[in-house]
């Protein structure tokens, strides 16, 4: 992790676009790096995943990471939807390049992405304003109004139950980063303060059990969905990461997930949105 601890050298919050586009990759392989998280990828297996492992997720982290910088120079520049947009439909033509047509980050490019641009335009601007709002403010109808991604399975399944989904939640700031991720990550801190993976499978598993995400839906129907918030919840009620035992009842947990072919990867996107907004707005 020597990129992680450069960063810890840097005064303030107004990291270079290029540092920026490193952060989001970052965000996204510690992701990677946290075990147990219930039916996703990790360093350890494959969760519920039999076309991805935890060395083709880190290589399109290390594939995005000129495409973070790219959106957060643009959004420095002032860039508005017309023109990330064709920036992030690159980045995601490079992530199916470089593993073989597998979906790894295709909402990480998405939500990532759009943060880098408001970090980029906060740090050239000086404004005092949360990323997730800057977003909002500065995109939110644009995203909205825009031409909707028939291929992705969190699309075809907010589509069908009627979810939000990732374009709902950008265009709202993120809420579930700001009013759920965040408050967790650090609450967790508290019950784990020398454990930062532990930190990050509180937060996803509080993530799992008050989102609405779309991929559970996609692979569980309502159903999966609501077992999958069920399963989180009890963690969490029991103590979460606060708990002796709490390794053994994740990775119990996980593997239920596995063999239910459940994969919250909404929550695991958002976890790591949180882990980027986290290192800019603390």
């Amino acid at each position: 992790m020597t990129i992680a601890l450069r960063w810890q050298s840097l005064p303030g919050r107004a990291l270079p676009a290029e540092q920026l586009g490193h952060l989001a990759s970052l965000c996204l392989k510690l992701e990677v790096g946290t075990y147990p998280k219930p039916g996703l990828v990790s360093h350890v297996d494959n969760g519920a995943h039999r076309d991805m492992d935890a060395a083709l997720l880190c290589l399109s982290a290390e594939t995005l990471m000129p495409f973070f910088t790219e959106l957060a120079a643009a959004g420095a520049e002032g860039a508005g939807m017309n023109r990330l947009r064709p920036i992030g439909v690159a980045a995601e033509r490079a992530m199916l390049t470089a593993t073989h047509g597998v979906n790894t980050h295709r909402g990480a490019i998405f939500g990532l992405g759009l943060l880098c641009a408001a970090t980029g335009y906060r740090n050239a601007v000086g404004v005092r304003k949360s990323l997730g709002r800057l977003v909002s403010e500065r995109w939110g109808d644009d995203i909205l109004s825009g031409p909707v991604s028939l291929r992705s399975h969190g699309a075809m399944a907010a589509r069908r139950y009627g979810a939000g989904g990732a374009r709902v939640e950008a265009a709202a700031g993120f809420p579930s980063v700001y009013d759920i991720a965040l408050p967790a990550l650090h609450a967790a801190r508290e019950l784990a303060p020398h454990d930062e993976e532990a930190v990050r499978v509180q937060t996803c598993m509080r993530l799992i059990a008050e989102v609405i995400d779309t991929n559970l839906l996609h692979r569980g129907g309502p159903e999966g969905l609501r077992f999958a918030q069920a399963s989180a919840s009890s963690f969490l009620a029991a103590g979460g990461v606060g708990s002796s035992e709490w390794r053994r009842r994740a990775a119990d947990i996980h593997q239920v997930f596995v063999s239910r072919h459940l994969s919250p990867g909404g929550s695991a996107d958002l976890l790591a949105m949180a882990l980027f907004v986290d290192r800019l707005e603390v």
